[in-house]
């Protein structure tokens, strides 16, 4: 995650304060600048960390708090509250038009994603029911619009091009042409520039005052660090930003975009990308996203992210097969695959309180040995998968050619999918439901994938 470098400071200047007890002026004061100096680091707005650590302070050194019995935790509080108020303070949501369809105009330098991420924000909204449309409207960029064309297709949302024409002239054209075919919502991918300048800028203000857009996101690449708010501060100029999209906050960058951006321009963070994938984007939370950067966890996050990967009525079925002892390798490659859909163990470590993320750094499902897993399974009949037992010598020779593996890696399958049989026919209702919540079956003795 981008804020690991500046959650590791903050929690260690907050471990100190703990372990004082009764803190004086000079106490918050200290923390004070070591805070100041941690969000320096992460490439936050010299103006931005000035005003927040004198917010801070100000609440701080306050009677309630230093004569409190509990000091560490109110201050813990008010930097926790203070950063959600940073960062926009709660969630803003995506204008809808009344009238459709809604017009997002994505803008942002060349670089920053936007091509990808508009892509992801058609396939967010079109997984709540919309039917949205990209257009081409990127007519410089080499391949620009064949990009957009191919992850369009793979999110199996239309592509709306005509060419290397004004880009003024497709972006009218593409809302007509939503009208015509019932799309409600058109994504107008813009050109960028490596650096703003002012014919960047004509177009789009050409751009803007033809189609009158619903919504004018900025697409943020959050390891520019100051670059991006710099250029936050230009668009919003030109083109009076209703909102921003940060890509690239998987990244080891700083993050200190994040932090700034908002207090610089004024407009709020809507969506970020965390991830390649073209399903890694999330709505931006400020309060989940300062209690991530203070290491207190972002477990409703987590339970949204385990809601969209796990199918509620499929669970209940595999549940009911493991209670009577009926659980087949095909339910078994189904929770692997689901499981593997939430993202990396490290990733989910980072949501939940208390854990630290980085000492499940890299303990990601196993993409390979997934695959031979998927082809082992795939290999063998309808009749074999409900019944391992049927795999004797020469199915299994079989089951391997057709794999492309070696018998010895269908026997490693067997015998692990077998020890899980055994394992939970010690289950019984109640415990084998905690035991599902937990993952239980999937996870070998070091908390791994029994591969």
């Amino acid at each position: 995650m981008a804020f690991e470098g500046l959650t590791e400071k903050l929690s260690a200047a907050f471990k100190r304060l703990r372990g004082k007890g009764r803190l004086s002026e000079a106490d918050v004061k200290e923390a004070m600048r070591e805070i100041r100096l941690a969000l320096l680091e992460a490439d936050v707005s010299y103006k931005v960390v000035k005003d927040f650590v004198a917010r801070v302070t100000e609440r701080a050194i306050g009677s309630d708090v230093l004569e409190s019995l509990t000091p560490a935790q109110m201050i813990v509080k008010i930097v926790n509250e203070e950063l959600t108020e940073l960062m926009g303070g709660g969630e803003t949501k995506l204008t809808i038009s009344s009238t459709p369809p809604t017009v997002v105009m994505l803008v942002g330098l060349q670089g920053a994603g936007k091509t990808t991420n508009g892509a992801k924000l058609a396939g967010h909204f079109k997984k709540q029911g919309k039917r949205p449309l990209l257009a081409a409207c990127d007519v410089y960029r080499p391949a620009a619009i064949h990009q957009l064309e191919v992850v369009g297709e793979q999110l199996g949302i239309p592509v709306f091009q005509m060419g290397q024409i004004d880009p003024v002239d497709i972006a009218k054209a593409a809302i007509a042409h939503a009208r015509a075919h019932g799309n409600d919502m058109v994504f107008l991918d813009t050109a960028g520039r490596l650096h703003v300048d002012e014919e960047l800028m004509a177009e789009l203000r050409n751009i803007k005052a033809a189609v009158n857009p619903t919504e004018i996101l900025l697409v943020v690449d959050a390891m520019i660090g100051q670059d991006a708010v710099n250029a936050a501060k230009t668009f919003d100029e030109n083109l009076d930003l209703t909102g921003v999209m940060l890509t690239k906050l998987d990244g080891d960058a700083r993050g200190g975009a994040a932090l700034s951006i908002k207090a610089v321009t004024g407009k709020p963070i809507k969506f970020a990308g965390v991830g390649e994938k073209l399903d890694n984007i999330e709505v931006f939370h400020p309060d989940r996203m300062a209690s991530r950067i203070l290491g207190m966890g972002d477990v409703l996050s987590l339970i949204e992210k385990a809601q969209q990967s796990f199918d509620e009525k499929k669970a209940a079925e595999q549940l009911e097969r493991l209670r009577k002892n009926k659980f087949t390798l095909q339910d078994y490659y189904d929770q692997l695959l689901q499981l593997k859909s939430m993202g990396s163990l490290s990733d989910i470590a980072g949501m939940l309180p208390g854990v630290d993320a980085k000492a499940l750094e890299g303990a990601n499902v196993d993409e390979k040995t997934l695959a031979h897993t998927e082809a082992i399974i795939l290999s063998m009949t309808p009749a074999e998968r409900e019944d391992p037992g049927l795999l004797n010598s020469s199915r299994k020779k079989r089951v391997a050619a057709g794999c492309g593996l070696d018998v010895v890696d269908v026997n490693r399958l067997l015998k692990q999918f077998e020890m899980m049989q055994q394992m939970t026919k010690r289950f019984s209702g109640k415990n084998m439901a905690k035991a599902m919540k937990r993952g239980g079956g999937m996870f070998g003795k070091r908390g791994g994938f029994p591969f």
